[in-house]
């Protein structure tokens, strides 16, 4: 029996076919990775696969905000010795 709340649930059910598979042999530590991120997910390892894969094919519709973050320094680069005009 369920606990009354005063909030309804919502249940989803998400069904996809998919028809195409892939069979990829993996080096031990890509194993291991994806054995240890699954069981502590608990997400399966195709999800996985399938999530870090769109991941790939997203990030390469922007390559230039790959790096985005990854240059250190000042915010405003004029602000660097040798650039100010006192």
């Amino acid at each position: 029996m369920m606990a009354s709340s005063s909030e309804p649930q919502a249940l989803v059910l998400h069904f996809v076919q998919m028809s195409n598979t892939v069979s990829v042999r993996l080096p031990d530590d890509l194993a291991e990775w994806l054995n240890h991120r699954a069981r502590r997910t608990g997400v399966p390892k195709g999800r996985i696969i399938r999530q870090e894969l769109e991941r790939a094919r997203d990030s390469a519709k922007y390559p230039f905000l790959r790096l985005a973050g990854a240059v250190d320094g000042p915010a405003d680069l004029s602000t660097r010795k040798g650039f100010s005009r006192k």
